[in-house]
């Protein structure tokens, strides 16, 4: 079938929005019609180069939403006309990582999804004969996209697909990485470091895991009042003597739980600092840049510290991203909040003129 999608031709330099061919699902795949997505940092960070593992021509985009259309043979557990989420981290539930239930990073497509192939090392996009290859497994920035069964999240229809389409990616990381990788534990003291769309997720995720103090630390007064809408009892201004503040409000300790959520390495510097000593959990979200290291004073983890990373906030998608989204129609996270501008598929570059220059939390194309 004949599509539109926007196609990264060349690093660093604009989408072009054109047509592209889009062949039939085959063993395990289904074929999407994208109703929602959201236009992500991950897909400008590849787009603009960065990127070490990036590659094109690719059409690009991850988190989106939209209903099921057709299934390839042997697809038992959707059907047609089902609402959906695409996943950029699958879950196949019978890996040796799934079966663990100690990560949810699955194994079972993970080398041919890296290097932009669907499971059986081909693609579905074309244009004129010519393949284009597949991103992060979604490719949403599309009309339709094939994908494998396994990297689709069934939800609730009456979820609307523009709100959905941010559990695909940014929102579930931040909540996730509060509610499963670590755990926070109620009563607890947490300091978030970042308030775009992932540290936003995770002051939410704190609050519902009920945490007492939530402190939330940008350098937008704009999004720091957002961080209040989702829980954050506190916010400060970020600034290079904020590991001392926090210690010097949590009695010379530390937090609970510290967030990463910046992408920069100073701040996971100082979130690993501000981690309580003894047993505070500074979990890292945030992706640094090619060839950035962490540096970290091990006399702060001889005292009990800890880090951890987080993918996808530890969500397993096909499990816990239709409970997530149940939460949103329950009235207990505000997802509308997040949405910021409305635009077209055409307007895909504007989308990402916003998100350099901080201009809301998120752009949501609707198709």
């Amino acid at each position: 079938m004949r599509i539109k999608a926007a196609v990264l031709e060349e690093f660093a330099q604009p989408l072009t929005v054109t047509d592209v061919d889009l062949a039939e699902p085959r063993a395990h795949e289904v074929l999407v019609r994208l109703v929602a997505c959201g236009v992500c940092h991950t897909d400008l960070y590849t787009a603009s180069g960065v990127d070490p593992s990036g590659y094109s021509p690719t059409v690009l985009g991850h988190e989106g939403a939209g209903v099921v259309e057709a299934l390839g043979p042997d697809v038992e557990s959707l059907a047609v006309g089902d609402h959906v989420v695409t996943l950029f981290s699958p879950q196949c539930r019978e890996c040796e990582h799934c079966r663990s239930g100690r990560t949810n990073i699955c194994l079972a497509i993970r080398e041919q999804q890296n290097k932009g192939y669907l499971p059986d090392g081909t693609t579905r996009l074309s244009r004129d004969g010519e393949p284009i290859r597949h991103f992060m497994g979604t490719s949403t920035f599309a009309e339709y996209t094939v994908m494998p069964e396994i990297a689709l999240a069934k939800v609730n229809p009456e979820a609307p697909l523009e709100a959905a389409c941010l559990f695909a990616c940014g929102l579930s990381t931040g909540l996730g990485a509060a509610m499963y990788t670590a755990g926070v534990r109620a009563g607890s003291t947490c300091v978030v470091f970042g308030a775009g769309m992932v540290g936003l997720g995770a002051v939410a995720g704190c609050r519902l895991q009920g945490a007492d103090r939530i402190i939330c630390v940008d350098l937008s007064a704009d999004r720091l009042g957002l961080a209040r809408g989702h829980g954050a009892t506190d916010t400060w201004q970020a600034g290079e003597d904020i590991v001392e503040r926090i210690q010097a409000e949590t009695g010379g300790f530390g937090a609970d739980y510290t967030f990463e959520a910046t992408g920069r390495v100073d701040v996971m510097r100082q979130a690993a600092e501000a981690a309580r000593m003894g047993w505070g959990l500074c979990t890292v979200v945030g992706v640094a840049g090619k060839g950035e290291t962490l540096d970290v004073i091990p006399r702060w983890l001889i005292q009990g510290r800890r880090i951890a990373g987080s993918s996808f906030g530890g969500v397993r998608g096909r499990d816990q991203v239709p409970e997530l989204v149940e939460r949103y129609l329950a009235g207990e996270i505000d997802v509308d909040s997040f949405i910021s501008h409305r635009i077209k598929l055409e307007d895909i570059n504007h989308g990402f003129e916003l998100m350099e220059a901080q201009d809301g939390i998120r752009s949501v194309i609707g198709f």
